[in-house]
């Protein structure tokens, strides 16, 4: 962001807001990103992190609420994209009091942000944020919300490798393929759970070594070294952990012959890297449009949906990967750009509706 204003940066993505709290009495800094909301209220994780500076942070937010707007609309949810960041370490700096004042900062958007769950935050601090604002989605069932949407999470990036598997052997068979997991927490070791049963061949990899043998135990999986996992010959490569694995420098190194994971923004420098991946006949499926699961949770929540109707809506992220792919395929464009022009086609349709 060396040359470039936060102004000049939401010109270029299309943000609509950028909101900043920030409270030195209770240890409080935080940003609220959202990105658009013509097919509804933003929504988006509230994500707690050391971050360098104030810039990667605002950055972050940027990248993440703009993803969460493709989500929606490739899901066919009626909610915009929206993103919280809070600047700390979540293990150390992280106190009812912190949660509650941003609770607060939330409400004082009027609903234009809907707070859910992200990386560094729990259940229990939603309840924390729930106590000073309404808008919030992912409760527990104890509270009438959801429950725990990393289950949902993993079975719509299980719909999505079913159906990268489709387009490349003709079948969504995954008995005896081959596929990388890199990251088995919470969302990773769903998947995990979820392909065995299908008697895939899978690999597992985490930054935590003891995670990752005791996952590979439980579910009979392979355990592999984090750093190059990537680099294994395998049908699918699923990195479910941090984003940015899938970049100049990883992707010639890499044998798989499908990218589908739960990782939010896993394409670094994606121009360039988008080119290699076509490059190296590596088929891409983008995580906005198979990472849906979570976000597809809260919004039944939020609809007083039950837990047919979610299921339903998250089988059907196979038939949009599969929209997505013979896209690409019929029109000769990259898998990313058949979905992002999917994504704003139906933003666009719904802008005509409104006016």
């Amino acid at each position: 962001m060396q040359n470039a204003s936060v102004f000049d940066l939401m010109a270029v993505s299309g943000h609509q807001n950028l909101f900043f709290c920030n409270d030195p009495l209770v240890g409080l800094k935080a940003i609220v990103a959202i990105h658009d909301t013509t097919l509804g209220p933003a929504i988006g994780g509230v994500r707690m992190l050391p971050y360098e500076s104030e810039e990667e942070a605002i950055e972050d937010a940027l990248r993440l609420s703009k993803a969460i707007t493709y989500k929606s609309s490739l899901a066919g949810l009626n909610l915009g994209g929206g993103c919280a960041v809070i600047i700390g370490n979540n293990r150390t700096e992280k106190t009812e009091i912190l949660m509650r004042r941003f609770g607060k900062f939330v409400a004082g958007l009027n609903g234009n942000f809907i707070a859910s769950i992200d990386v560094g935050t729990t259940q229990k601090d939603l309840e924390y944020i729930h106590a000073e604002t309404d808008y919030v989605a992912g409760l527990p069932t104890s509270m009438n919300g959801g429950g725990d949407t990393t289950v949902f999470a993993a079975r719509g990036v299980f719909y999505g490798i079913k159906a990268s598997i489709k387009e490349l052997y003709g079948d969504d068979s995954l008995a005896g393929r081959k596929i990388a997991v890199q990251g088995v927490g919470s969302v990773g070791e769903q998947l995990v759970s979820m392909l065995r049963a299908e008697n895939a061949r899978v690999y597992v990899s985490d930054m935590t070594e003891e995670r990752k043998m005791k996952v590979a135990a439980k579910y009979k999986a392979e355990p592999i070294q984090y750093a190059t996992s990537y680099e294994l010959d395998v049908d699918v490569y699923a990195p479910c952990a941090l984003g940015g694995t899938v970049n100049p420098d990883t992707v010639p190194k890499m044998r798989c012959k499908i990218i589908a994971g739960s990782a939010n923004n896993q394409l670094k420098d994606e121009e360039r890297t988008i080119q290699l991946l076509k490059e190296h006949n590596i088929l891409y499926t983008p995580d906005f449009l198979i990472n849906s699961g979570a976000l597809i949770s809260c919004y039944s929540e939020l609809e007083g949906y039950g837990t047919d109707r979610t299921e339903s809506l998250i089988r059907n992220i196979y038939s949009a990967t599969r929209h997505v792919l013979q896209t690409s395929r019929e029109e000769g464009i990259t898998t990313f750009e058949a979905a992002r022009q999917l994504a704003e086609r139906r933003i666009n349709d719904m802008t005509k509706l409104r006016r």
